[in-house]
């Protein structure tokens, strides 16, 4: 069924080293004690050509990590905490008087009235940062960043006096900023925001804190669920030519889904006078787009249709609703496929799996693989079939999540096992499924208690 994984497609060679090396996380939702998922590549010649960017000389980092675990193990809390993160800093709350939306560890007597604490390490623009948050519901209590050019140094730290409802900054002795900036930039950071939301409200010049809301905002996307609305998020950015409709095809056809091409079928429906009459008494807000219409006088509609070729004759289209659910969704990852390969963004995908084949989820990581260069895709799954594949994974990229005694989250890699448990030639998946790596569920027996007098 597939026969190349290369999708020989073009891309850019020059990197801007956007690279995610590590994010650690203490006290948010299931995670109890500090966890780490990092890139950083371990001492291995394996694979090295799919799997490893150097962002720098002497730094490798892995384009790949997936995450496996039982339900209720926290796999998907380690990526809710990276989006908690950005959209703390991205979308900064306007009142004082607002709450933080963080969820601390509840099964504990201490942890619910503890900070949470985040930390994250990445290259922007060939340089790496190093950014520190502690936080509650109501107050960012500490925030620091520093960089390395060449060496580390302080880009600003931030301490909030809650009592006299102050933030104050301090930036380090390299970074340039205008001191009446300093004022307005503490003026607009309230306690319950971050320094870097509250740069976002103004319109003063850093060169260091533009580079950071630049990559949470362009380089680290939102989570994609299984329920994630992806195919109107694939088809405007195809519409928009953001997305190469030749990926996509060359995608669906080396998966072997007969489909051709992807045509848009457009209609236009004439608007009458009672019509935008009607929408002007019911949708006031709509009203710029109210008056587009009473100028054009017609509607626009469009429908993404599949084109299939039968017998080598016959085309048929068929539309999206009507293609099965495995082609809907590698529809919509040949989307992101594009992306990966022609951006420099990190994506990352709970529940990986869903409603696709096993050969096809492995059809994905391959083509992301070998025609990805600047990427990195983080994954949640329990597809456990990938673990035979020695031969096309790397130890160091696989990461398990296990439920501890006391209901919290711990987070390891396959490659923290020494060779009492796993040696070159054992074989990944046996252990894992005889329990060997923990991360799976510990069933009872299947006898049901149903007496219930």
């Amino acid at each position: 069924m597939f026969l190349s994984f290369n999708l020989q497609l073009i891309y850019n060679n020059e990197s801007k080293s956007i690279m995610l090396v590590n994010f650690s996380v203490k006290n948010f939702r299931s995670i109890k004690d500090k966890v780490t998922l990092s890139f950083e590549a371990a001492k291995s010649d394996n694979l090295e050509d799919y799997y490893i960017i150097e962002p720098k000389e002497g730094v490798r980092l892995l384009k790949l990590g997936l995450i496996y675990g039982a339900n209720a193990s926290g796999k998907t809390n380690v990526l809710k905490a990276l989006d908690f993160l950005r959209d703390l800093i991205l979308e900064p709350v306007d009142k004082k008087t607002d709450t933080i939306n963080v969820s601390p560890f509840l099964f504990s007597s201490n942890t619910p009235n503890e900070n949470t604490i985040l930390s994250i390490e990445f290259f922007q623009e060939g340089i790496k940062y190093l950014y520190d948050l502690e936080v509650n519901k109501n107050t960012v209590v500490s925030e620091e960043l520093r960089f390395f050019n060449p060496n580390k140094a302080l880009v600003f730290k931030r301490v909030t006096d809650i009592e006299k409802q102050l933030t104050r900054i301090t930036f380090g002795g390299k970074i340039e900023i205008n001191k009446a900036h300093k004022l307005i930039l503490e003026a607009n950071t309230l306690w319950n925001n971050t320094v870097l939301g509250g740069f976002l409200k103004t319109n003063i010049e850093s060169i260091e804190l533009q580079n950071v809301i630049d990559w949470f905002q362009n380089k680290l996307k939102s989570i994609v669920h299984s329920k994630s609305n992806l195919f109107d998020y694939v088809s405007n950015k195809l519409d928009s030519k953001e997305i190469d409709k030749r990926t996509i095809l060359e995608v669906l056809k080396k998966a072997d889904f007969n489909i051709s091409d992807i045509v848009v079928d457009v209609n236009e429906q004439v608007v009458t006078s009672g019509f935008t009459d009607l929408i002007s008494e019911q949708i006031l807000i709509y009203e710029s787009k109210l008056k587009k219409l009473k100028s054009e006088k017609k509607i626009t509609t469009k429908e993404l249709l599949f084109e299939h070729v039968v017998n080598g004759t016959g085309k048929y289209h068929l539309s999206f609703d009507d293609e099965s659910a495995g082609t809907q969704r590698y529809y919509e990852f040949g989307g992101l496929l594009d992306m990966l390969i022609n951006n420099e963004i990190i994506f990352p995908i709970d529940e990986f799996e869903s409603s696709l084949h096993p050969d096809l989820l492995k059809h994905f990581l391959l083509s992301f693989l070998v025609n990805s260069k600047k990427s990195q895709l983080i994954a949640t799954t329990h597809l456990r079939e990938l673990l035979m594949e020695k031969d096309i994974f790397r130890n160091d990229a696989i990461w398990f999540t296990e439920k501890k005694e006391d209901g919290s989250t711990d987070l390891f890699s396959l490659d923290d096992f020494d060779s009492s448990v796993i040696r070159k030639e054992s074989s990944v998946y046996n252990a894992y499924k005889a329990g060997k790596l923990g991360a799976t569920p510990n069933l009872s027996d299947y006898y049901l208690d149903l007496d219930y007098e």
